[in-house]
């Protein structure tokens, strides 16, 4: 058992990435909102890789949000791309400005409406079960929305966007992938070695439904979680406000999407199901038979990928190997 396990195993920072000087904040506001002086900024503390601020600006009640790539330049330019391809069908941010490829000495950075809303993650946490129903369901529904955007074949997203490398080349993609990981020093240090044997049958056992999924080719958020999502009441109904952080985006199968949302719901004491799922299948999606097991075989490629990171908080290892065994056994997580 692992006592106080957090709700979801994520790198957190307690400080923002950084911080900026009211000269530059206003530089970069100025390209696209000339003139506005910036009242105050509220930095993000959670951002791992890139930076966000909160501006309030003078003459106006509307704040915005500049988010700063630090990590992949790219990044900036996918996004903006993202965002504008599911604009209408998506709830996302609207984009305000963008520099792809910053200025000067300034980094890549975008402008987007902020909205108001709490993370379904909170929303979780309030025990409000009704409320929790419905911004599941939307949840689902917004998750089917995304999936209709497709692509030619599966593979990683880039600026356009335009499908890059395939997620691993040749036939059986996803447990090659993960026997990959099995292979790492930093995943056999944290993970007897009955569990890696374990975790290598389930895959295999599992080629002919992951051989499927991995011929997949609809948009995938990937990352697409409760910190991602914002809600809000509208017309008397939670429902999803906002879908942000689209940086790790693929070409690849809704599955993986509906196994990171619902990586904490317990059989046992269910909150989001099976709200999520009726919302994704009335919504237009698509699920295979026993699609719940399979979701999990599928997340666990993301669970052995970050059992292989250098620099792994000893509290989030604990917690992944759990939902590993949890998997592997076909139960819920014992906390």
């Amino acid at each position: 058992m692992v006592p106080g396990a957090p709700q979801e195993a994520r790198w957190i920072r307690s400080v923002p990435r950084r911080t900026l000087s009211q000269p530059v904040l206003e530089r970069m506001v100025h390209t696209a909102l000339p003139g506005r002086r910036v009242v105050a900024a509220e930095p993000f503390a959670e951002g791992l890789r890139n930076a966000n601020f909160k501006l309030h600006l003078d003459s106006t009640e509307r704040a915005v949000v500049l988010r700063i790539y630090e990590h992949d330049v790219s990044l900036c330019q996918k996004e903006v791309d993202l965002m504008r391809l599911v604009a209408g069908t998506v709830p996302v941010p609207e984009v305000i400005h963008a520099e792809p490829g910053g200025g000067d000495d300034l980094p890549p950075f975008v402008l987007m409406s902020y909205v108001e809303g709490i993370r379904f993650r909170e929303l979780k946490g309030s025990g409000d079960t009704d409320a929790i129903a419905q911004a599941a369901y939307s949840a689902g529904a917004t998750l089917a929305a995304i999936g209709r955007a497709t692509f030619a074949r599966g593979g990683w997203l880039g600026p356009g966007p335009a499908v890059g490398a395939p997620l691993i080349a040749g036939a059986d993609a996803m447990p090659r992938f993960v026997d990959l990981c099995l292979a790492s020093g930093n995943l056999a240090r944290r993970v007897p070695a009955e569990l890696r044997d374990g975790i290598h049958s389930l895959v295999w056992s599992f080629a002919r439904e992951l051989a499927r999924a991995s011929d997949e080719a609809h948009l995938v958020h990937g990352d697409f979680n409760g910190r991602n999502l914002l809600v809000q009441p509208i017309a008397g109904r939670w429902r999803v406000a906002a879908v942000l952080d689209w940086e790790f985006a693929v070409s690849g199968s809704p599955l993986a999407d509906v196994a990171s949302f619902l990586r904490y719901e317990r059989a046992g004491r269910p909150l989001a199901e099976p709200h999520f799922s009726t919302g994704f299948l009335e919504g237009g999606g698509a699920l295979p038979a026993d699609w719940r097991r399979c979701s999990r075989v599928v997340d666990l490629t993301a669970l052995c990928e970050s059992l292989t990171r250098d620099e792994l908080p000893d509290t989030v290892a604990v917690e992944l190997v759990e939902l590993v065994r949890a998997t592997v056994e076909n139960r819920d997580p014992e906390w």
